[in-house]
């Protein structure tokens, strides 16, 4: 049988990718937390973790993690005296979560949520890897082992401030004003940006751009001229209400469908979560057919 606190251990190290700060995340020292994973990999006769920097399960690890996972899920919806919260983790693109996940998250007060910030192109991959219970992701799938729920479309516009437009493309956006006209990206795995000139203006149009990891940095950046981004309507309708913001090319929207994927055996545990992402969802993002 499997000894849950080594399994715990196990987890945090893996997630906090540090033995020190695992023992901080669990209120333990460091030596307590290095005995309780070398005793697993004793009783599994497998080495469970990478030392080094970060910290990081091996395959059988993130095995051990996922099933350790999914008990703590399955516990948390038995009616059990004095329940605990139960922790969840969860793969969210960064737009999704300024828009419209938090307050579905703030609809289940008996989870504790670990987000996991990824591009929803990729974010199908780390509940693959069963990394996460769940995932808002761009992939329809199917995906082995997980149902698939349609969310709706996230409606992204190409935007930049007046002045932004009378310095860089003072003739309207074109082929020739774009390769010099400086973008936004949140990532490399950023693909939104590349995806809207290739739709309008043909493949093979190389951009400059400034790399920025956040939402609300995306469109304070277009707000003082730094760069045009692909920004999502929630966020800036106001702005474009007030003229704050333009469209680059009028009448040009790009819509991303999205989908709440979640690992079947815990779908029970998960359902008061996907009812309260499906309400959010419904409120923000755009329904039906495109």
């Amino acid at each position: 049988m499997l000894d849950y606190p080594q399994l715990e251990a196990l987890a945090a190290v893996h997630r906090r990718g540090s033995f020190d700060l695992a023992a901080a995340q669990l209120g333990l020292t460091p030596s307590a937390v290095s005995q309780r994973v070398k005793a697993l990999e004793d009783r599994i006769g497998a080495l469970l973790v990478h030392r080094g920097t970060p910290c990081q399960a091996t395959e059988t690890g993130q095995r051990l993690i996922q099933h350790f996972d999914e008990v703590m899920l399955l516990e948390a919806a038995l009616p059990l005296p004095d329940p605990q919260p139960a922790t969840l983790r969860i793969a969210v693109n960064a737009d999704s979560l300024a828009t419209w996940v938090i307050p579905a998250l703030a609809e289940v007060p008996d989870m504790l949520f670990d987000m996991v910030i990824d591009d929803q192109d990729v974010s199908q991959d780390w509940l693959r890897r069963g990394e996460v219970a769940g995932a808002i992701t761009s992939h329809p799938g199917p995906l082995q082992g997980c149902d698939t729920l349609p969310l709706g479309r996230l409606r992204y516009l190409a935007t930049a401030s007046p002045g932004y437009m009378a310095r860089w493309l003072p003739r309207g956006a074109d082929r020739s004003g774009l390769r010099r006209a400086p973008a936004l990206t949140f990532s490399d795995k950023d693909r939104l940006q590349g995806a809207w000139l290739k739709a309008q203006f043909g493949p093979g149009l190389a951009f400059p751009t400034h790399r920025l990891a956040s939402s609300q940095g995306f469109v304070d950046a277009a707000l003082v001229g730094l760069g045009w981004g692909m920004n999502p309507l929630p966020l800036v309708a106001g702005h474009l209400a007030s003229g704050a913001l333009v469209e680059i090319l009028p009448g040009t929207p790009l819509d991303v469908a999205l989908h709440w994927q979640f690992a079947r055996r815990t779908a029970p545990a998960l359902s008061a979560l996907t009812r309260a992402l499906r309400r959010a969802a419904s409120g923000v993002l755009l329904q039906g057919k495109p």
